[in-house]
């Protein structure tokens, strides 16, 4: 074989292995280039997460009934909009914040959660609006923060009541207190509950820029600047009366 053959087919031969590597190379690169969009797209949903429950808090407070309730609490899971799509019988709920509270009185910063379906007193046509979850003691809190997966139900050992159905002097008989800005969002029984809520990983992650577990959360000491406004936003609605 001569020489310039010889060049001819080693030439081919690299040109084939390029093209043949190009795909490769390529979904190489899709793949790092996508992963710091994912990083911000996530990033930038847990900041609107947060800051969507801010006026949730402030309904709260401006409800004197739910004083009491606020005072006492140990924890809160808010969802700042239950989508009036998944408004139905195991249907999936959007997105939630739970936060608990620290032996000073203050509270820690958010840990996100995805919701599951309201599991009873659901009104058929009734709108999505912002729910609010009272953690009333530490036995509701246990139960949250030892898993990945909960159930706020009668199912997984809780009382969970109707705010709207509670009674004048009855604050605080159930472990967990269900609270609507919507008007019949949860029908006319006095008992609720909500199910299959998981722990986001991915969302809480991005949002403190490291990996934390639900019980990282248990002792309160987990903060980010960017949570600031929700802490003393709800810090201020819990505050007893002076």
């Amino acid at each position: 074989m001569s020489i310039h053959n010889h060049c001819r087919q080693a030439a081919a031969a690299c040109c084939f292995m390029l093209l043949a590597s190009g795909p490769a190379m390529a979904q190489s690169d899709s793949r790092q280039s996508s992963a710091p969009d994912l990083a911000a797209k996530s990033m930038e949903n847990a900041n609107k997460r947060v800051e969507a429950a801010i006026p949730v808090v402030h309904e709260l407070q401006a409800d004197t009934r739910m004083q009491p309730l606020l005072q006492q609490a140990k924890g809160m899971l808010i969802i700042p909009s239950y989508g009036r799509a998944a408004l139905g019988i195991g249907a999936q709920g959007g997105g939630g914040l739970l936060l608990v509270r620290r032996p000073d009185g203050n509270w820690s910063g958010p840990a996100f959660y995805n919701l599951g379906g309201l599991t009873l007193g659901l009104q058929a046509g009734a709108e999505g609006g912002p729910i609010v979850m009272v953690l009333n003691n530490d036995k509701a809190v246990n139960a949250v923060m030892k898993k990945n997966n909960f159930s706020l139900n009668a199912a997984a050992g809780l009382t969970v009541v109707n705010w709207r159905k509670m009674a004048q002097g009855t604050v605080g008989i159930g472990d967990v207190v269900a609270w609507s800005a919507t008007k019949g969002l949860f029908g006319d029984v006095v008992a609720v509950g909500l199910s299959d809520i998981r722990f986001n990983q991915h969302l809480t992650d991005a949002f403190y820029g490291r990996t934390l577990s639900p019980k990282d959360f248990a002792t309160g000491n987990i903060d980010d600047p960017r949570a600031a406004p929700l802490q003393q936003a709800l810090s201020e609605a819990s505050a007893m009366s002076k």
